[in-house]
């Protein structure tokens, strides 16, 4: 590498606004990553037209990605503290792209769910140190800003990905989703080699290590992988089938494992000390009811317009818009108070919010207006943006900074698993509505043109589903009462 290129490169690194360029490093990152996969959910009516596949079918297009990005973080989190942030970040933007381009290439779908499966891989390594980077590198009286500050990106990614993939889709169909993403990554692949440095605070190990905990991480992706199989094919199968009673007994067995393997081991890849923490525990006790709960919206929300409302997808996709900007304001506002008053009564605040967001998304029927759905859509972003960067920011601050890319890593593990739990719960309590009103169980026929009835038997159920994610969000709320400090 000649002078002249390390010249602008050591500018950057030596730079007293340095914080601002890592921050704006990751967000290309995050920005792409979260990007991609909103832009495919508004995709996945196409996706199933497309290789003529029903809705319970398709949708492992997103539980796959989820899966392999649930069972990964922890893993990616623990190998960054060793090896170093910048190294495990670029790796996973690389593989991103790449997956990218042979998801848009796929001639089958099974090699598009392969492809989603090793985004989700990607998708870990970029998760797990996101948050990490941008947490360590702004002081302590500051980490609610930046914190919200992240919140932002993943707000704008919401709402850029709806948008430009229901815009992609309408003109160019559903592969120009994946196609899209191959620049983007490799323009965060060049920004992060540019602007992350390899010292202390992003790539070396602020702690000795005796190396990487693989029976850890064995263990808990196996347990993450047979719960969340286990869940996600509990409708399907039916809750009493023994597979689904085995898989459930196998999960909490490694779970078991992994417990009395983490107390045993030397260098664990999550040290059980952390959930002595109140503020830790109960923090992220209150995150993954909170994700459990507002899952269901992303998941179902955009089958209610195109199949239950009848709207196309680039119309679909601007519903979803104001939740994600409600996020991305409400992010570094709530950020930044918390800085100045605490974490708690804003965390209480944001899950109240997005409680009465469910109450409105329960009226919902086939004649709703776009007012209606606005107005829940508006308010359940707003409650999101206004818990997020609180809750992130009362579990990282119980932790030392070195702690940091495993916390981050447990956390996003939270936040996954927490979705596919809630979209796996929400679509059981909708197909099972639907079939105890005499039409077939399942969200396929929703969009094989079976009139009113079928549609009035769907939003029943989403009803019904929505109700039970406002009780979890209310739980969130209490849960962030009665917690430790902050």
């Amino acid at each position: 590498m000649t002078l002249l290129t390390l010249e602008p490169i050591s500018r950057i690194a030596n730079s007293p606004n340095y914080k601002w360029w890592v921050y704006c490093a990751v967000a290309v990152g995050m920005f792409t990553s979260v990007m991609d996969q909103s832009g495919t959910n508004i995709a996945l009516p196409a996706i199933a037209d497309y290789f003529d596949a029903d809705i319970p079918t398709v949708q492992w297009v997103t539980l796959s990605y989820i899966l392999a990005t649930s069972a990964l973080f922890m893993p990616a989190g623990r190998l960054s503290d060793i090896v170093g942030r910048k190294y495990v970040f670029m790796g996973g933007l690389a593989m991103f792209a790449i997956a990218a381009a042979i998801g848009g290439s796929s001639t089958s779908f099974p090699l598009l769910v392969m492809a989603k499966i090793l985004q989700g891989v990607a998708s870990a390594g970029i998760g797990a140190n996101g948050m990490a980077m941008v947490a360590e590198i702004f002081p302590e009286r500051e980490r609610g800003k930046a914190l919200g500050f992240y919140m932002t990106i993943i707000g704008v990614g919401v709402i850029m990905g709806p948008v430009v993939g229901g815009f992609l889709v309408d003109m160019l169909g559903w592969r120009a989703v994946f196609f899209a993403v191959v620049p983007m990554g490799v323009f965060a692949l060049l920004a992060a080699a540019l602007v992350l440095r390899t010292g202390k605070r992003q790539a070396t190990v602020a702690r000795p290590s005796t190396g990487f905990d693989w029976g850890g991480a064995g263990l808990s992706s196996a347990a993450l992988v047979a719960f969340l199989l286990s869940l996600t094919n509990a409708h399907k199968l039916g809750w009493s089938s023994p597979a689904i009673i085995g898989g459930f007994l196998l999960a909490f067995a490694l779970i078991g494992a992994f417990v009395w393997w983490e107390k045993r081991s030397p260098d664990p890849m999550l040290d059980l000390r952390y959930f002595e923490s109140g503020a830790f525990s109960m923090g992220v006790a209150a995150r993954f009811f909170s994700f459990l709960g507002s899952s269901s919206v992303f998941f179902l929300m955009p089958f209610f317009l195109v199949q239950g409302l009848l709207y196309s997808p680039s119309k679909a996709g601007l519903f979803m818009v104001p939740s994600a900007i409600g996020m991305a304001v409400m992010g570094p506002v709530s950020g930044r108070l918390s800085d100045k008053f605490g974490t708690r009564w804003l965390s209480v605040g944001g899950m109240g919010i997005s409680t009465i967001a469910f109450v409105i998304f329960s009226r919902l029927s086939i004649d709703a207006s776009a007012a209606h759905v606005l107005l829940g859509m508006t308010l359940q972003g707003i409650g999101m943006g206004m818990f997020s960067s609180p809750n992130t920011s009362s579990v990282m601050s119980s932790l030392d900074k070195e702690n940091y890319g495993i916390a981050s890593a447990f956390l996003n593990t939270t936040r996954t698993s927490a979705n596919l739990s809630g979209v796996a719960l929400a679509t059981s309590i909708v197909t099972i509505t639907m079939a105890t009103m005499g039409f077939e169980p399942s969200l396929s026929a929703v969009s094989a043109g079976g009139g009113d009835g079928v549609r009035i038997a769907f939003v029943t159920g989403l009803s019904r589903a929505f109700l039970l994610s406002g009780i979890f969000v209310f739980l969130s709320s209490a849960i962030s009462v009665v917690r430790r400090s902050g």
